[in-house]
């Protein structure tokens, strides 16, 4: 992913979560014409994941000094460090809000110091159950969990810095993300799980009928979206990243048993509690103010998912 094309180069450059899945791929595409610096406090990430060249700050992005520290003379930053979970969310809401919320308002005030441009990364979440497909950013936004909440309130918060106090910022809601160095969990990441129940010969597991739709949207494309961001004139704003096409979970669910040339069964549980029924990224916005555009349709992508 080295070669995605763009246009950043002799900058400082901090990814937060930059060891983890979306940060460190954005470091990787980054880090030959840039000086880049990673905050990461390894709880998820894997410091295997940080790319050679890069210097790894192991800190934590809610401490002040950690995050000031990583922050001094940065020019872009790139915000992924969170609270992924959403069902850890709900146990946890406190530790979710200071993390995704709290720690962002003030690494937005650090940017301000240091005249940053910020790119965070929000989340579809932020919608909760959409009245209507495709979803539009300016969908009514009613989050369903604490991770939803949060996000939503870092999410007008960055947009807010630009209106009052000229910040470039923008915010890039992702739809469902996958690809290289995602673990398994939620539906965020039911691609991984799938795969990992897949290899094992163990039962594929469905929640509910199957019949939930989501918009997958590759890793690779996630971080052409956050280059495209952070040399955008169009800032102050949020953006779907997402295809704009949608699969069924128990598509996906064959897709998978077929690529991973498995017997597993594919079983049906109980559906989750609250649990979305279709979810799909209206992406006008991102092409015609961005210049993005999702490339990766879900059958390349598929293959670059470990063990398929």
């Amino acid at each position: 992913m080295n070669d995605i094309d763009h246009d950043i180069a002799g900058q400082n450059v901090l990814v937060t979560g930059g060891a983890g899945f979306i940060g460190s791929h954005i470091a990787d595409a980054l880090v030959a014409d840039n000086d880049v610096t990673v905050l990461d406090d390894l709880s998820s990430g894997d410091r295997a994941n940080v790319p050679e060249g890069a210097t790894l700050r192991v800190g934590d992005v809610t401490d002040d000094a950690d995050r000031a520290s990583a922050m001094a003379d940065a020019d872009v930053v790139f915000h992924e460090a969170a609270v992924v979970s959403v069902s850890h969310s709900v146990d946890a809401p406190v530790e979710t809000n200071r993390t995704n919320a709290d720690a962002t308002l003030a690494l937005l005030e650090d940017a301000r110091r240091e005249d940053a441009r910020v790119v965070i990364a929000s989340s579809a979440a932020v919608y909760g159950h959409p009245e209507y497909v495709p979803i539009p950013e300016d969908h009514p936004t009613e989050p369903t969990s604490p991770y939803g909440i949060s996000k939503l309130t870092a999410d007008q918060y960055v947009r807010l810095y630009a209106e009052l106090y000229d910040l470039p910022t923008v915010a890039l809601r992702y739809f469902n993300a996958y690809g290289p160095r995602q673990a398994g969990g939620d539906y965020s990441a039911v691609i991984s799980t799938f795969v990992e129940q897949a290899l094992a010969g163990d039962p594929i597991t469905v929640n509910g009928d199957g019949g939930q739709t989501r918009d997958f949207v590759h890793v690779e494309d996630i971080v052409r979206a956050n280059l495209r961001a952070a040399t955008t004139d169009a800032v102050g704003e949020a953006y779907n990243v997402g295809t704009g096409d949608t699969v069924r979970i128990d598509e996906l669910a064959e897709l998978i048993r077929t690529a991973a040339d498995s017997d597993s069964p594919i079983r049906n549980v109980d559906g989750r509690p609250g649990d979305i029924r279709h979810s799909r990224a209206d992406t006008t916005a991102a092409r015609e103010r961005l210049g993005f555009e999702a490339t990766v349709a879900l059958g390349d992508g598929l293959p670059t998912v470990p063990g398929l």
